[in-house]
Formats: C-alpha cells, structure tokens, sequence
C-alpha cells in the first residue's frame, strides 16, 4: 500500500540504524526456552496500578510457566505507532481502536490470528458485525477486547427540572433528532441550562457527526472500480446533516458559548449539570466521575433516528499481535487476554480481574449499571458473568439507563462501524467545520464541505 511504502521510504534507514532489533530475526524466545511475549498500556514504576500489574504479571507467569511476559510502557497513538511499527519495536501485543485496525492490517503490521483462535475454540464466537471489523478477505488479524454503540448520554437532574421524566422515572425518549432539539430547547427555556453539548476538538467532534450524517443518507467514501478510495461527502445530506449541528447553536440557541469543548469538557457540561443532553456510550459512566456526579444524576437512553435512517455508530478496543510474531507468541498472547478477563469463556482469574475493575471504578465514583455491545454472541460467559457484575453493583436507577440497556438488542436499529480507513483524519476535518458552523451564523455549509471532501481526498485518501 502508499501508506507502508511512503513510511518505509521515511523511516526505513533512520530506524535501522536507531532501534534494537530492526532486521533481526524473532525466535519468540527467551534464553532460558521460555516463549516471549510483551504487552503495551503497563503503568509506570512508578503509579499507584504499578504493583497491582505486577501480581498480574506473577499470577499469570504462574499459571503459564512456559510464558514470560513484560510489560511495555508505551500506549497507542497514531504519532508513534507508525515508526514503532516501521522500526520493529512494537510490544508483541498492543492495543488499538478499531478505527485504525484496517490502516493496521493494510500495512502488514499485524498478525493473521485465524489458525491460533480456531484451535482455540473461538471459530463462530465473535458477534458477526465485530468480526468484520476485525477481519480481511476472511482472516481474523485483532482479538476484540469491547465494543459499544452510540446512544444519549443526559443529566436526569435537568431532565426531571423541564418536565421530560416519564411517571416511572424514566427520561423521555426523543424519536429522532429534531424532537431532540426541541427537548433540548425545553430544557434551556425552563432551567436556563444549556440543552446540548458535543465536543467540537480532538477528532472527537468530526467522530459523532459521522453518526448524525449517516442518518440523514450521507456517506462519507466508496472505493472505485479500481480500489481507489473516493470521498463522497460533498453532498446535500451532509450539508443537511452540517446544518442541523449549526441550528442547534444559531436556532435553537441550545449550544455552550464556548464552542471549543474536548470530551472531558463534554463530560463535565453533563455531570456538573450545566448541560443536559450529549452522544455517548456506556463509558460515560467513568467519565463523569471525575467531576464528582451523584450517579442518580445520569441517564442513558437510545440514539435517535434521522430523516433517512435509524442508525448507531460502533465503536471499539482490540489487541493485535505485531506482525513477525510466532504462532507460540500468538497463543501466548491470546492466552493472557484471556487471562485478564478479556476471553470468550472466563476463568476465576478472569472473573476476579474484571470484579476488580468495576470495584475501583464504583470506589472511584463511577456511574454503574450502563451495559455494553459485547464483541461475542449471545453464549459468551464472560458477557453473562460481566452483566451479573454490573447488576450487582449497580449505583443508579435502573429506570435511568434502561432505555439505552435495551437499545442494546433493538434489531430496529443499523450499526454501522467506524470509516473504513482514515478516519481519524476525517474527524479532524469534519471538526473543522462543525467549528466553522458553530462560531459563524453565516457560515455556508455546503462550501465547507466541499473544501474539507477536497482535502480529505488530496491529502489523505490519495495517499493511502
């Protein structure tokens, strides 16, 4: 691909002569005959979740005495995955998003894990919409750690001051967008609260509009006869789409003055109670924990439909496996997924890690009881075993987050995955104008659209 040759041709020598390791062989083995294999994400020396890795590090050495794992310091991010990747230096198992597992694939940087997971029992385990977003022509090259749909995120508080709470305690559900925007100016006219709040910086803002202008039939690339890749999102859906985020500024005056908001910010606005309604998944329950919310305070409910369809965006965390890896790293690798909780099935060592996480999570304030799209079928232990936890710790109304809870399994409703390639560097354009349209009552948003599909496809598709 453009992408690996352009890289390779930058990086290449530079790297060869820089890093440890470029252009030796992998034996996948320690000197004293233990298979090697490396993790990414581990906490430093010197952090409070330093000591707690360790044991996880003992404990699954223990049980896996053919293994021996280290952990790496280093964390996902597209400035220094490329060079990493080009100079041999990744972890053997590293995570990453499932916006870039495609990019990760086309370039060779990960392992085909099809034949480990099938001996592995794992052949017709994956949820079907997961797997294709883990897989090309056929092969599996990442193991899905969790996976989430788009849904409202809302502050029951401002919901329950405005009058939009059912008899049950339940927050009234939006049918689509515009009924959406009308909840929201309600919210602004009776508690004098913002109603709406998105973040508009950081990838973040150009991600859930991708969502939004789905539902109103735009699309945002298709690959020619040829294979190329084509930008296709200037067009009048998207331009609709554009228009709706801007009346909710200049229409509906239901947008924060500050218009330059990450998704910490958009959290705050939320759980602080100085806005009412955002996009979120089920994460939005750590979040806001930072800001201190009372848990009673958020709900959760589905996302609403748009002019031409009912649509979610999926979204997601994986491990791949660095490309050279050898079949016994692989296992390996697969084994301690498993180990931390992370498997089809689960273990008691799986069970006492992920009964760990949601304890520290509730310690640390955490919104419990929002479940997940999981990446496996309906059979997975593991998904009964975590759902049996969140039952069990829950610290919110049942009734606040049920409609996004049932969501979940509504077949009414598309989930689509992220863009197929490039898409963190669409969210960066598309933040650009949503930016544009907020800052500027004027502002034309079928020119800017055209301009951002320009560059879209000059600097970044015509390059892949």
């Amino acid at each position: 691909m453009k992408l690996r040759k352009i890289l390779c041709v930058l990086l290449g020598v530079v790297m060869c002569a820089s890093f440890a390791g470029c252009g030796k062989t992998n034996t996948g083995r320690t000197a004293d005959g233990k298979i090697a294999i490396s993790t990414s994400g581990w906490p430093d020396p010197d952090s409070a979740d330093y000591s707690k890795a360790l044991e996880r590090e003992q404990a699954f050495e223990a049980a896996n005495p053919d293994v021996d794992l280290e952990g790496d310091t280093w964390t996902f991010d597209l400035k220094t995955f490329y060079p990493k990747a080009e100079s041999g230096t990744l972890p053997t198992i590293y995570r990453c998003n499932f916006t870039e597992i495609q990019r990760i694939i086309d370039g060779e940087y990960a392992a085909d894990l099809t034949d480990v997971l099938k001996a592995r029992g794992y052949e017709g385990k994956f949820s079907k919409i997961v797997a294709d977003v883990i897989s090309k022509d056929g092969r599996i090259y990442a193991f899905p750690m969790s996976s989430y749909i788009l849904g409202l995120a809302i502050n029951m508080d401002l919901f329950k001051e405005a009058g939009l709470v059912e008899e049950d305690g339940t927050p009234k559900q939006p049918k689509d967008w515009y009924e959406m925007a009308e909840f929201a100016k309600q919210i602004k006219e009776k508690t004098g609260k913002d109603g709406f709040v998105m973040p508009t910086m950081n990838n973040a803002g150009g991600w859930l509009f991708t969502v939004i202008a789905w539902s109103f039939g735009a699309e945002f690339m298709k690959q020619d006869e040829d294979g190329n890749w084509v930008a296709t999102f200037d067009s009048p859906e998207c331009a609709e789409a554009l228009q709706f985020i801007k009346d909710l500024k200049w229409k509906y005056d239901v947008f924060p003055e500050n218009i330059l908001i990450d998704n910490n910010g958009t959290a705050e606005y939320i759980a602080t109670g100085k806005a009412a309604i955002t996009l979120g998944s089920g994460t939005i329950g750590t979040q806001v924990a930072t800001y201190g919310i009372n848990p009673d305070s958020l709900g959760m409910m589905a996302i609403p439909a748009g002019p031409k369809r009912y649509v979610t965006l999926l979204g997601g965390d994986a491990r791949a496996i660095r490309e050279d890896a050898t079949e016994e790293q692989i296992d390996a690798c697969i084994r301690f997924a498993e180990f931390t909780g992370n498997g089809y099935d689960i273990d008691e060592s799986g069970k006492k890690a992920l009964t760990e996480t949601i304890e520290k999570n509730k310690a640390n304030g955490a919104v419990i009881g929002i479940k997940s799209l999981s990446p496996w079928n309906e059979e997975s232990a593991k998904l009964k075993f975590q759902n049996e936890l969140i039952d069990k710790y829950a610290n919110v109304s049942p009734n606040n987050v049920r409609l996004y809870n049932e969501f979940l399994n509504d077949e009414k409703v598309e989930v689509q995955p992220e863009e197929p390639i490039c898409a963190q560097d669409l969210y960066g354009i598309l933040d650009n104008c949503i930016q544009n349209v907020l800052g500027d009552k004027n502002a034309d948003c079928a020119a800017l659209l055209k301009k951002a599909n320009s560059d879209f496809q000059t600097n970044f598709l015509n390059n892949y």
